[in-house]
Order: structure tokens, then C-alpha cells, then sequence
């Protein structure tokens, strides 16, 4: 089967960023920094990259999309917006984890060590028999031996292994790879709960008329 053009994002981060992944096996990157307004940027982004490439929404054959962990609303906004997408031009939404992402194309053993503030780390680690399960932990009870990689890398570890290429560039090659098998709905992946608290107020009383 020949490959396919995907478009892929991520906004787990201050960032909006988007990579479309062509057929001759190019990936066309935009990056932009910004700590917030990545719901109003991410959709114009979309079409700028794909402007470039001089396609349309409808020779996509997949979207790709960063499900975290990361910053809270981030996530949802990327996520939100692959499954409307995908919804919208009929193909498949595949998610891929922040953890997966920064392991692509990097030798296992391997762990990947991210900065999640708060004193507190996330890992996972990708061993030659597949993934443990992602966690989250104090920043100084994390002890890890071998390589290792991600934000929080070089604290931990003199054997800190950079990532070979963009995070959002690993979603889109991630995302190729999955085609060829049913997958689920992207969905956030948090490790830890929203830090926005639940409103006090009573729900309203409905009276009878």
C-alpha cells in the first residue's frame, strides 16, 4: 500500500504545532511558542500547512494528534479538534502519547523522563519487550539507570539522548504506522487531574409552574 498524506498536531504544550507528513515521506513543520490562544490559531495553522503543501482537507487519509500528558485544556483542544476533523472528512483520528512521541526512532532500552512541575516527574519506560505503564512521581524519588530522554532528561541521567525529530513530526510518523489496524478514538491522557476545582454553587431549583 503506498503511504498517505497525514496531518498531525499537538498543543499539549506553549505551542501550537502541526506537521503533515506526504506521501514521498517529506514532513512539512510549523512550530509556533505560545502559552495560550492555541484554540483560536490551531484550525488556521492547519490550513497554512496544508496551503504549503498545495492540498485540501480532503486528500487527507488520517489526522494525528498529541494526547498528552500536558497542560489540561491543551490537550482537550487538540483532541477535540482531530475527532471533529476526522468526523467531519470521514477518516481515521489516531492519538499518540506525549511518551510514545518522544521515544520514536530511538534505541530501547529507553525511559523517558518529562518535567511535570510541582516537584514531580513523569516517566515511562520502553523496554525491548514493550512499554511499562506511564506514571507519575515525586522529582526526587525518580532514580533510573540507562538512557533516557525528554524535558527532564539531563537531571536524572549523564546518558540524556536528544530526540531525533519534532514532537508533532513523531505524532505524524506514529500515526502512518497505525493505519493498517483499527484503533480507538483519541482520547486525553492525563496522569494527573485538572487543576480547576468544581463550582461550589448548588445546581438551580427547578420549580414547578
Amino acid at each position: 500500500m503506498p503511504p498517505e498524506t497525514i496531518l498531525a498536531f499537538d498543543t499539549s504544550a506553549a505551542h501550537c504545532a502541526a506537521a503533515l507528513l506526504l506521501p514521498d515521506g517529506r514532513c512539512l513543520i510549523h512550530i509556533e511558542d505560545m502559552a495560550k490562544g492555541q484554540a483560536e490559531r490551531l484550525i488556521p495553522l492547519l490550513e497554512e500547512v496544508l496551503a504549503e503543501a498545495g492540498i485540501g482537507w480532503h486528500d487527507l487519509a488520517a489526522i494525528g494528534v498529541g494526547t498528552g500528558p500536558g497542560n489540561f485544556t491543551g490537550v482537550r483542544i487538540s483532541v477535540a479538534a482531530a475527532r471533529g476533523l476526522a468526523l467531519s472528512l470521514g477518516v481515521p483520528a489516531i492519538g499518540v502519547t506525549r511518551f510514545e512521541a518522544l521515544a520514536h526512532g530511538l534505541p530501547r532500552p529507553l525511559t523517558v523522563v518529562e518535567d511535570a512541575r510541582r516537584d514531580e516527574v513523569y516517566a515511562q519506560h520502553f523496554g525491548a519487550d514493550g512499554p511499562e505503564p506511564a506514571r507519575l512521581q515525586p522529582r526526587a524519588g525518580f532514580v533510573r539507570t540507562g538512557p533516557v530522554t525528554g524535558s527532564a532528561a539531563a537531571d536524572f541521567n549523564a546518558e540524556a539522548v536528544p530526540q531525533p525529530m519534532p514532537l508533532v513530526e513523531a505524532i505524524a510518523r506514529i500515526t502512518a504506522t497505525r493505519l493498517a489496524s483499527p484503533q480507538p478514538r483519541p482520547a486525553p491522557f492525563y496522569l494527573r487531574g485538572a487543576d480547576a476545582a468544581p463550582p461550589s454553587d448548588p445546581p438551580p431549583v427547578i420549580l414547578d409552574a
